[in-house]
């Protein structure tokens, strides 16, 4: 079911601020998906279509994939389930490294996980800007 990002209904926003570990989906240069289990933090009122953000180590595969996408960005999709619950939020990632960004990134999954993250001076933020959502919640 097709949900508009910047305004995905109180079911829908509720499931993504409920605690539960997601996927990332990026694409490793030969073009096949590389998933890989992350947490995400889903802002519908973030940039023109709302924003997904995963915090992320910079020399991590996921951060080298969004990167080498170049600066149009890479195309990617965040997932979660629970049971009969899905939700999936697609869009383009690029990598975010301003101390701003990523104390922002950090503080809304902490929010979310209820769990502040170790410090990591090699933290980075893959920020999504939205451009698809669909699910049912």
């Amino acid at each position: 079911m097709a949900i508009d990002p910047r305004d995905p209904g109180d079911a829908y926003l509720g499931f993504w601020r409920e605690y539960h570990m997601c996927t990332l989906t990026t694409h490793r240069p030969d073009g096949t998906p590389h998933v890989v289990p992350v947490g995400v933090t889903y802002d519908p009122e973030g940039g023109e279509r709302g924003l997904a953000r995963v915090i992320t180590n910079r020399h991590s595969r996921k951060a080298a994939h969004v990167l080498a996408a170049g600066p149009e960005g890479a195309r990617v999709a965040v997932c979660q389930v629970d049971r009969g619950r899905w939700a999936t939020l697609e869009g383009v990632a690029r990598v975010r490294t301003e101390p701003e960004a990523v104390a922002d990134a950090v503080e809304r999954y902490a929010a979310r996980y209820r769990r502040v993250p170790s410090p990591n001076p090699d933290r980075v933020v893959i920020e999504i800007a939205l451009t698809r959502a669909m699910g049912r919640a």
